[in-house]
């Protein structure tokens, strides 16, 4: 859970919003995210997940056993462990997701 809240702290820092800004788009006050990221109380996964949301992410649930290959997976920018990078090569998952998104 610790892992998490960093990494939307990080990433309400990254698109330069205040506390209050993020509150006001998730619909949350700005004492709770002050909270949640500081650790203090144990949020709800609507507050998370909306949270999140307003930064652009999606919180996903992983299979604990499968959490390490989708690891290596994402580290590896969405390419198969052994396909060569390159011209030749067909472009990642990660890649052809995120030019969809565009």
């Amino acid at each position: 859970m610790i892992q998490l809240i960093a990494e939307l702290e990080n990433a309400r820092k990254a698109g330069g919003l205040t506390q209050e800004a993020l509150a006001t788009r998730a619909g949350l006050s700005r004492m709770t995210v002050q909270r949640i990221e500081g650790g203090q109380i144990d949020p709800r996964l609507s507050s998370l997940l909306e949270m999140a949301r307003m930064l652009g992410l999606e919180l996903m649930t992983v299979p604990a056993a499968l959490r390490p290959q989708l690891e290596d997976f994402v580290r590896s920018g969405g390419r198969l462990l052994g396909q060569p990078a390159g011209v030749g090569a067909p472009p990642s998952i990660a890649q052809s997701l995120a030019d969809e998104a565009r």
